[in-house]
């Protein structure tokens, strides 16, 4: 019965969750499995990725074959370098302390990067949410200058308006006064006549 270290497809359309499991490989994708191992999750920035490395290394000693996808995530949590190095201890290269201290330097080592890159990540996120309420401050601004001067023609249009008012009520007090000037002088005129 040839073993497969493959993943296991969940999670919803669009939003893939994968299980990382040990299967039969005549079973289908989704189907039965031997062992499950951990989770892949890529949805998320960085990936998430929970594995039983010492599980997976138990597998890959009895003959199990990881798929492409599978032996990058294996790869990337350490499991085929403790396989390596527990090769090596049989061997007799390493003595286990030895192949110990080695896969916990590289633990530490592989931990700060991915810190580092989650670092570099929320950093370029506070540098965006800055640049993105900077120009809303710019929005508002040039908002608030247009309303002001939207607010001060229109006051000016309305003094114009009041002087305009205001000067046709005096010229046309003045016409009216002519015009009963006008009226008294004929009256004035018809009196005397």
């Amino acid at each position: 019965m040839p073993v497969k270290i493959r993943l296991q497809r969940h999670g919803k359309k669009g939003k893939p969750f994968f299980w990382i499991v040990a299967a039969d490989s005549r079973a289908k994708r989704d189907g039965k499995f031997l062992d499950k191992l951990g989770i892949y999750n890529p949805n998320t920035n960085p990936a998430t990725i929970e594995l039983d490395v010492d599980g997976a290394v138990t597998w890959l000693q009895n003959g199990a074959q990881p798929t492409d996808t599978a032996r990058a995530i294996l790869s990337y949590k350490g499991a085929l370098l403790k396989k390596h190095l527990a090769v090596g201890v049989q061997k007799g290269a390493l003595t286990e302390e030895q192949a110990e201290e080695k896969f916990k330097a590289w633990l530490e080592e592989k931990e700060g990067k991915i810190g580092a890159k989650k670092e570099s990540l929320d950093k370029a996120k506070e540098e965006e949410k800055a640049k993105a309420l900077e120009a809303e401050r710019e929005a508002n601004a040039k908002r608030e200058a247009e309303a002001k001067e939207a607010e001060e023609a229109e006051a000016a249009a309305a003094a114009e308006a009041a002087e305009a008012t205001d000067e046709a009520t005096v010229e046309s007090a003045e016409e009216e006064a002519g015009a009963a000037t006008a009226e008294e002088a004929k009256t004035e005129d018809k009196k005397d006549a």
